[in-house]
């Protein structure tokens, strides 16, 4: 890994954990949670906490409960962990007003998906995410996810970007092992895997980490196998990454955010209903994720739950 990638593992952390946001059971924030399961979540292995995120159901909660919730985090972790604030929305302004926010309430980086639903050229993405660097001082990791944004971030677009001094990190969940290749080999560009059935994968072509969903049940397992393939050990390295094959088919079976709050209550870890339009799951999806994760060597989730 070289030194500017060493200074951006430092700012962002390595084995990052895409956080739930815990709710009560009447749909309200639970602050208590929040902060009982990041600690939880970093004692389990994980250095770095995005919140607000995806997985964090951001797109219903409300600017006040991220703030709220970005404080009882930073709070709760002090300085054991870096926490990201997710900030990304599809619109430039409201975008820049949540980086802002979360300066002010004591986020380490931020993590600026791609503007969704309005699909934007690319001249477009190259305003909006600079807006969005521009607004504060603190590092900021773009999310690349195709998928959910509908218009890819081009190779050309990452190398015009990669110049921001502030823009320094990508999470990647293109699948596009080629794509991504061409932007490592024309930046400085620090990659982290948003796709953990591609953790591996991205680990062999110069990704320095991951932004994980799976990490909320097996952090320590992908923390060993981040050290073992950065040690060389790419055996062991393939070996981890096949043992937790069934994990990553079983939280993906449904929407994440779903499978992961189920397999936290089972264990009687804040995590609490999905907002709708999500829906809880039900007891056939969380008899499956028993046994996928099982299969896993994972007993978090019993069938029974």
């Amino acid at each position: 890994m070289d030194s500017r990638h060493e200074a951006v593992t430092r700012q962002f952390g390595r084995v990052l954990t895409a956080m739930v946001t815990p709710f009560t059971d009447d749909g309200a924030l639970d602050v208590e949670g929040a902060a009982r399961l990041a600690n939880y979540l970093i004692d389990a292995g994980s250095d770095g906490l995005v919140v607000n995120g995806t997985t964090g159901e951001a797109p219903t909660t409300t600017d006040s409960e991220k703030l709220e919730l970005l404080r009882t985090v930073v709070n709760a972790v002090g300085s054991r962990a870096r926490v990201i604030a997710g900030v990304g929305t599809n619109d430039t302004a409201h975008t820049v007003q949540l980086a802002r926010s979360a300066q002010a309430a004591g986020a380490h980086g931020l993590l600026v998906v791609t503007p969704y639903y309005n699909k934007p050229p690319q001249s477009g993405l190259i305003r909006h995410f600079t807006a969005a660097a521009d607004a504060t001082e603190l590092p900021v990791m773009l999310y690349d996810i195709p998928g959910r944004s509908g218009v890819a971030i081009e190779t050309d677009t990452l190398v015009r970007l990669a110049e921001h001094r502030q823009i320094v990190a990508v999470k990647d969940a293109k699948g596009d092992l080629g794509a991504t290749s061409w932007v490592m080999a024309r930046s400085d560009l620090a990659y982290y895997s948003g796709e953990d059935m591609l953790n591996l994968p991205l680990l062999s072509i110069g990704a320095v980490g991951f932004v994980s969903v799976v990490a909320h049940v097996a952090a320590a397992r992908l923390r060993e196998l981040l050290d073992a393939y950065q040690a060389g050990e790419v055996v062991r390295a393939a070996a981890l990454h096949r043992s937790l094959l069934p994990a990553y088919t079983g939280i993906f079976r449904t929407q994440g955010v779903i499978s992961v709050k189920a397999a936290l209550a089972s264990a009687d870890l804040p995590a609490g209903p999905v907002r709708s339009p999500l829906t809880d799951a039900t007891a056939h999806q969380r008899e499956v994720l028993a046994a996928d994760l099982a299969a896993a060597d994972i007993s978090m989730i019993t069938a029974q739950s």
